[in-house]
């Protein structure tokens, strides 16, 4: 995530260069023929279409920010479930003899965020998960399809155990056992997410207008604006490519770009809050790098 105050044209001019540069040589291949060959450009009613297409992307790009921002809340969410697991964990198992069980809890939980992070931008989680977990208790997690969704199913058999062993009562165990349940909603919701993609429609008619209309553009300026079409035809085409490439960077808000949810820093805010709760100290948190938040 950008996290800079003022946005780095940098960061705009690497995400269109491409079609800007293309629409550039378009713009002056116009002018020069409009001087060379002398012809009548035709009429086009620039406005209505650019009005049209502003109206189609801005309708996109706030679908696009809506996704965006559901994954930041449920991100938020599991911030806030996590703390209540292992606060419920610190307070019911307060036996001595139920130590062990109350720190693979947490560390559990830690493992699993982490986990989700990985899965969710189609990255190994193995080294995550062991950072916090031996190798015999992860492996049988990590074989599965969906090794998050493992963690937290091992967490439930160990409430199950405190439950059995007389550490906690059923009223404590159905208590995490909600907690467990608000974070299986939260993992299923980043699912749907990251693994339903905008209809096609939003995908290709924007992408289709918005470049025949960058086509269009400088064949109804250049008897307004003459040798200085390319300029203004550029600068006007690049408003709209970079309105475009809006809603291309924020539709998958876990993609390990720029543009994402900082799921690295979130990942580290639990760690912190759980291992500093069990009396561990954890890594340091997670600084933005060149204005941007990981």
């Amino acid at each position: 995530m950008i996290v800079d105050a003022v946005p780095r044209i940098s960061h705009i001019v690497r995400d269109v260069w491409k079609p800007l540069l293309v629409l550039a040589i378009w713009d002056v291949a116009v002018t020069v023929v409009y001087y060379v060959l002398p012809f009548k450009a035709p009429a086009l009613p620039l406005t209505i279409f650019g009005t049209a297409l502003a109206l189609f992307l801005g309708f996109r790009d706030n679908s696009a920010y809506q996704r965006w921002w559901e994954g930041r809340v449920l991100w938020g969410a599991m911030i806030n479930a996590s703390r209540s697991l292992a606060r419920a964990a610190n307070n019911f198992l307060h036996l001595e003899e139920a130590t062990s069980l109350r720190r693979s809890i947490v560390l559990r939980q830690v493992a699993y965020v982490n986990a989700l992070r990985c899965q969710l931008r189609r990255q190994p989680c193995d080294e995550e998960v062991l950072r916090f977990l031996s190798r015999g208790e992860a492996e049988p997690t990590l074989a599965r399809a969906n090794p998050s969704n493992g963690l937290l199913d091992g967490t439930g058999h160990r409430i199950s155990e405190a439950q059995r062993a007389g550490w906690i009562d059923t009223i404590q165990q159905t208590q995490m056992e909600q907690v467990l349940i608000d974070i299986a909603n939260a993992q299923g919701g980043m699912e749907r997410l990251k693994n339903t993609p905008l209809p096609n429609q939003y995908r290709f008619f924007p992408y289709f207008f918005t470049h025949l209309f960058c086509i269009l553009l400088p064949i109804g300026l250049v008897e307004t604006l003459g040798f200085a079409t390319p300029l203004g035809s550029t600068v006007a085409g690049l408003m709209f490519l970079a309105v475009l490439r809006i809603g291309d960077d924020l539709v998958d808000p876990f993609a390990n770009t720029v543009h994402d949810v900082p799921l690295t820093a979130m990942c580290r805010t639990i760690e912190i809050d759980l291992l500093q709760g069990i009396g561990e100290t954890p890594l340091a948190p997670v600084k933005p790098v060149n204005g941007v938040l990981w």
